[in-house]
């Protein structure tokens, strides 16, 4: 047995073990007969193999057999390990996979926020499924109003990528659908692998509606759970995530009245009480006080000022006549009224000698009371 050459040996892992030490341990599972055996691979080999081999992965391995005499056993020393079957599959969808995350579409920063009360609901699911039932009945329990386009499509088989690919550009090109469910129930990998298919993640990458994922169970975790907005681990929990349950909202809404009331309450309370003081105070609890003080003060003002008034009065009525007299002393025609008299020419100058006035002269003779003329019969 120790001297077999290297030989490849074909079975499902059923167990990896990843030690600190030197080696990693496996066990290959016979998928037809119930056999297994043990193997072990360096660790520094198996740090660069292709695929990351994984329970439930059918591989095939090179290697080499060792049977241990001591213990009765076999054991198989491994120096490559390559996937075949469902392994293969599932190395096609990991690189796939990093593909996609390379190129950002999983990243969180892509991902919208569900609206809090969609007008539409789109739906699509199996047929006639238990999926479509979870969905609808959880929804209308928390809010009886909502309202769904369902869209029923195959969701397994060859026919599923077209199918659901056709339902999700119809719901998203409608303008009243604001979240888009995709929903089905578990299955084996091979049911579930059209929601892993690079078409469709990638036209649910594109898509301007928020899309919630449901598909499978919650260890089921197909690509588009990895690119939707949000990841629902079943159609019940997808029904919970894109609608308000009206108990609560109701219930929060009374609450949000009720310390709404009691607020305004406590300000209108406290306006009063301010209003209270100020109304308190002397200019409003008795003005009429305050007026009288301030209409004394007036009146005396008033008083003062019509005595100051009269006395200014009195002094400007004896400083006009003071001046007038004055005027009067000063001016010529007191002197007339004295008995004097001015002679003038008949150019209207006054006369001051009597050579002015020649024998035959016009004059004219300007008393208090009025003019004369008269006529010169010569000097004296």
């Amino acid at each position: 047995m120790n001297r077999m050459s290297v030989v490849w040996v074909r079975g499902e892992l059923v167990q990896v073990s990843r030690g600190k030490g030197a080696l990693v341990f496996m066990t290959l599972r016979d998928t037809k007969d119930d056999a297994s055996f043990s193997v072990s691979m360096r660790a520094s080999a198996f740090a660069k193999l292709d695929l990351e081999p994984q329970q439930g992965s059918e591989v095939v391995v090179q290697c080499k057999p060792t049977f241990w005499s001591r213990r009765g056993s076999l054991q198989l020393d491994a120096y490559d390990i390559r996937a075949v079957g469902i392994g293969d599959l599932l190395q096609r969808l990991e690189r796939l996979k990093r593909t996609l995350f390379n190129e950002g579409l999983f990243n969180a920063d892509r991902k919208r926020p569900l609206p809090f009360l969609p007008r539409t609901i789109g739906l699509i699911c199996g047929r006639k499924s238990a999926a479509e039932r979870d969905v609808i009945v959880n929804a209308e329990k928390r809010w009886p109003a909502v309202r769904f386009a369902t869209r029923e499509v195959a969701v397994q088989g060859v026919k599923a990528v077209a199918e659901v690919s056709e339902a999700l550009r119809e719901l998203d090109a409608r303008g009243d659908v604001d979240v888009i469910i995709i929903s089905r129930g578990g299955g084996s990998l091979e049911d579930l692998l059209p929601f892993s298919d690079e078409s469709l993640v990638r036209l649910a990458a594109a898509a301007r509606t928020p899309i919630v994922s449901a598909i499978g169970h919650e260890v089921d975790t197909p690509l588009l759970d990895l690119v939707a907005d949000y990841r629902a681990s079943t159609p019940t929990d997808a029904a919970k995530t894109v609608v308000p349950d009206i108990v609560v909202e109701r219930t929060q809404l009374d609450e949000a009245r009720r310390r709404a009331y009691s607020a305004l309450t406590s300000r209108i309370d406290r306006e009063k009480e301010a209003l209270a003081a100020v109304r308190a105070r002397p200019a409003f609890a008795e003005p009429h006080t305050m007026i009288e003080s301030h209409a004394e003060v007036i009146d005396g003002a008033i008083a003062s000022a019509r005595a100051s008034v009269t006395i200014a009065l009195e002094r400007a009525r004896e400083r006009v006549k003071a001046l007038a007299d004055q005027a009067r002393a000063l001016s010529p025609l007191h002197t007339l009224e004295r008995g004097y008299a001015v002679v003038q020419g008949t150019d209207g100058s006054a006369l001051t000698h009597p050579s002015e006035a020649p024998e035959g002269a016009r004059l004219s003779i300007r008393l208090a009371g009025g003019r004369v003329s008269a006529t010169s019969l010569g000097e004296e």
